[in-house]
């Protein structure tokens, strides 16, 4: 989970996969989720990374849960994963902050406040309530059919086209829907140098001939210049 734009010569970069994390607010408005009662409704974020969703959806009253393959380590390296990985991507802004709309947050030091929030919500719930939070990953999900009423999916999905193929993608997509007897919303469509997925249409297609209704909608929410919308897929 990363935040990364620009030209070629003019880009943010993080090497590898960032584990890090976004507060239930930044959620809430990058997946346009205003409208949404999760009261009494089971509820899947995938990956879940250092993100302190589901801790926010328990509080209000939702069945939530969080999968990322990082789970597998021990708490304390967990910890130490998140606390390295959050000052890596705040770090890395230096230089290209001319990249991002400064709107939701002032300015990278209240960006670093977010990260630091939501690595803290994270952990402290990982800790009381470590059966919510399922080491593993896409595209295999250790999940039955229709077991979620809501699933997201943040910051892996596009964002990293270039290191994961179009194959990945298709069969991701196919299993997030596979799990969910509702929706699912995923955020961002662009990718690392702030450009649209190429093979969106392709995908969309793809889901609507497997039998769902897919929709791209605009969000409250512009971090990486353009990236104002989120994928919604109705299953």
């Amino acid at each position: 989970m990363s935040e990364t734009t620009g030209s070629d010569d003019d880009r943010y970069e993080f090497d590898g996969f960032a584990f890090i994390g976004r507060t239930f607010a930044e959620y809430e408005r990058m997946l346009g989720l205003g409208g949404i009662d999760l009261d009494g409704l089971r509820v899947l974020d995938c990956p879940g990374g250092a993100c302190g969703f589901t801790a926010g959806a328990v509080a209000r009253g939702a069945d939530a849960y969080a999968v990322d393959p990082v789970y597998a380590l021990p708490f304390d390296d967990l910890a130490a994963r998140g606390r390295e990985d959050a000052a890596r991507a705040v770090d890395g802004l230096d230089g290209v902050e001319h990249l991002y709309r400064w709107d939701f947050y002032d300015d990278p030091a209240e960006l670093a406040t977010y990260r630091r929030a939501s690595l803290a919500r994270f952990l402290a719930h990982r800790r009381a309530a470590p059966g919510r939070y399922v080491a593993a990953g896409l595209p295999d999900l250790p999940f039955p059919d229709d077991a979620f009423d809501f699933v997201c999916s943040a910051h892996l999905l596009f964002l990293y086209a270039d290191r994961l193929d179009h194959a990945f993608h298709v069969a991701a997509l196919r299993e997030l829907c596979r799990v969910a007897r509702g929706e699912v919303r995923v955020f961002p469509l662009h990718d690392f140098g702030a450009d649209r997925y190429a093979a969106l249409d392709d995908l969309l297609l793809d889901l609507e001939r497997a039998g769902y209704d897919p929709a791209v909608e605009p969000v409250p929410f512009e971090f990486q210049r353009g990236a104002d919308d989120c994928l919604r897929i109705e299953v």
